[in-house]
């Protein structure tokens, strides 16, 4: 347990620029505050004393704005920044040296009393305000951009963008030994390139449409037939 929570620590010295030293993110991280308190809380659930569990998590809420059931299982090197927000629901799992941001939901979309929430692999982050629904599996080294709204499945080193989120795959897929992916300014952007695409589709139609009317103008009008150049309004 020590070793975890020593890991916990160092995970926050890594991913937080800001922080300067381990005994600053030990005292005045809430984020860590909230891991530490779930894996204490955990233990008790996992060992029958559920209702002390519950109470223990309850008393996290509202000291650090974290909501972690005491049934989610979360791995080592868990990071949660800025924290306030962030809900992680009972049958949660979430692998190692996962960073969450604020406003993170792990939620379910059933009153099913089994596996009903996500389980996110090794290496995920998750920017601020995502949702990740169901119970559906997010691949090792994925990134879930800011506020997308994550259904279905995502396959391992894979973007995912947008509501609903739509997975695209990276160009270059992350190596092990690379720091946490947590550059949002890389993120793609989903709404641009679909305008772009819907300008270029236009502009095919439109010299198509201009190159059919080229051919209709040199074609004189038959007898009998209408032709535009004949109705005035």
């Amino acid at each position: 347990m020590l070793s975890i929570l020593r890991g916990d620590l160092q995970a926050a010295r890594d991913r937080d620029p800001a922080a300067r030293s381990l005994l600053e993110i030990a005292l005045l991280y809430p984020g860590v505050h909230a891991v530490w308190s779930h894996r204490v809380s955990h233990r008790l659930w996992c060992n029958g004393w559920k209702l002390l569990a519950r109470s223990f998590s309850a008393l996290t809420q509202v000291l650090t704005g974290v909501d972690i059931h005491p049934g989610a299982q979360l791995g080592p090197g868990l990071f949660i920044d800025h924290a306030t927000g962030v809900v992680i629901g009972e049958t949660s799992e979430v692998g190692a040296d996962v960073t969450l941001y604020q406003g993170v939901t792990l939620g379910g979309t059933s009153l099913d009393h089994g596996k009903r929430h996500p389980t996110l692999g090794d290496r995920v982050t998750v920017g601020a305000g995502a949702k990740i629904l169901g119970p559906i599996t997010i691949g090792d080294d994925s990134r879930i951009g800011a506020n997308a709204v994550v259904v279905k499945a995502v396959p391992a080193n894979s973007v995912v963008v947008g509501v609903p989120g739509q997975v695209i795959a990276r160009s270059r897929p992350r190596v092990d030994s690379a720091p946490p992916d947590l550059d949002v300014t890389l993120m793609p952007d989903l709404v641009g390139t679909s305008l772009q695409a819907l300008l270029r589709r236009v502009d095919r139609l439109e010299t198509a449409l201009n190159g059919r009317t080229d051919q209709n103008d040199a074609r004189p009008s038959e007898a009998g037939v209408w032709s535009g150049e004949d109705f005035s309004i």
